[in-house]
């Protein structure tokens, strides 16, 4: 009959490596993305869509990239936005319906 022999704790178990992230957290590419100017962020933005039409890259990288994508989509928007509002005014008429726009004055 064969013997049992007790394990010391941790010994006798296959552990694997952590995994090493492939991105920097989710926080620091937010963080990133803020810091680009417009025309960076929509080149960025650009070169992600054409990596994700491509279809060569794996799910996991593509799943990053597509949320990375949707942040620097939602940032360029948002300067769009602060760009038109500085640049239009909405006109309105007295009884408060709008009469078209008008340039900003700067």
């Amino acid at each position: 009959m064969p013997s049992i022999r007790r394990l010391k704790p941790g010994q006798g178990v296959l552990t694997a490596p952590a995994p090493k992230a492939m991105h920097p957290p989710m926080t620091e590419q937010a963080d990133t993305t803020e810091e680009l100017s417009f025309e960076e962020a929509l080149k960025r933005l650009e070169d992600i869509v054409n990596q994700l039409e491509r279809g060569d890259v794996p799910l996991d990288k593509s799943i990053d990239l597509y949320a990375e994508g949707d942040r620097l989509r939602a940032q360029c928007q948002k300067r769009l936005d602060a760009a038109r509002a500085k640049i239009d005014q909405i006109r309105v008429r007295a009884d408060g319906t709008a009469d078209g726009t008008r340039p900003f004055d700067a």
